[in-house]
């Protein structure tokens, strides 16, 4: 253990116990252990609060970035003027200037939000507003991918999770090249917010979103195969598996999708 927690972590007091066996110590004695951080992250738009997520303190300006780029509250890092973290005694605050046409957009989906009700036939219309809000880009398919470039990726990925050596509790997102080397890692307590903080940072770094593909320790859900979709990625490949809604739009964008990527091994679904 460290000399210090490591940031995006606290130490905290426990006593360990092993089963069928009294504890390892006196109850009176305690070990150390460092757990990961999760605190309310609110994102405010021209000062006006959108969303509050549950996420680990690090790294939130690429957090903030690719969530509005992944969600499509912005078209383009252009659009953003300006951002501040403002940390505060119930969370953190991240504060986004963006111009006066991503804001006016930004506000007419917010009265879209609020005109909605989900109660007898007029659920319908939440049911087909869901269904208007997922991307219809067609993205530009990386090149092939081999499963020894899937498997150098994978195993490369737990190595750079220094976050989840020390906790057990993270989630990772990461950027592969089509040999499956890995150039950039985000970790949160959240999977989505580690595949934002990812697509933040390949922004603001000006990495291509193409030629390339995510990978993740968690499952392949419709949100983060849309969030792939409309940031261009050529692909996404998951641990684990992926949800029927989330083949289908790949298939749909023409985004590469895998699952199951262990041990060598992996399941092409789109």
């Amino acid at each position: 253990m460290s000399a210090e927690p490591l940031p995006g972590t606290a130490r905290v007091p426990v006593v360990r116990h092993s089963a069928g066996a009294a504890p390892l110590r006196p109850a009176s004695a305690t070990d150390l252990d460092d757990v990961i951080q999760e605190q309310p992250v609110a994102l405010v738009y021209n000062g006006l609060s959108h969303v509050v997520m549950m996420a680990t303190p690090l790294d939130l300006e690429d957090l903030a970035l690719g969530f509005s780029l992944s969600e499509g509250l912005l078209l383009s890092a252009d659009e953003l003027r300006e951002l501040t973290i403002e940390p505060g005694p119930l969370g953190v605050s991240v504060h986004l200037e963006v111009s006066p046409r991503a804001f006016a957009r930004f506000k007419d989906q917010r009265r879209q939000l609020t005109g909605r009700t989900g109660c007898g036939v007029c659920g319908i219309d939440s049911l087909a507003a869901f269904h208007a809000s997922l991307p219809t880009d067609r993205v530009q398919a990386c090149h092939e991918v081999s499963v020894v470039a899937l498997a150098r990726a994978m195993r490369a990925l737990p190595g750079l999770q220094t976050l989840q050596a020390h906790t057990g509790a993270c989630h990772a997102a990461g950027w592969a090249r089509p040999d499956g080397s890995l150039c950039l890692v985000r970790e949160d307590v959240g999977r989505h917010n580690a595949l934002d903080k990812l697509i933040g940072a390949l922004v603001r770094q000006g990495t291509p979103t193409s030629g390339g593909l995510a990978v993740v320790s968690s499952r392949a859900s419709h949100e983060m195969v849309s969030k792939c979709v409309r940031l261009g990625m050529g692909g996404m490949a998951a641990i684990s598996a992926p949800t029927a809604l989330a083949i289908d739009l790949a298939r749909r964008s023409r985004l590469r999708l895998f699952g199951f990527c262990r041990n060598d091994s992996a399941v092409a679904y789109a």
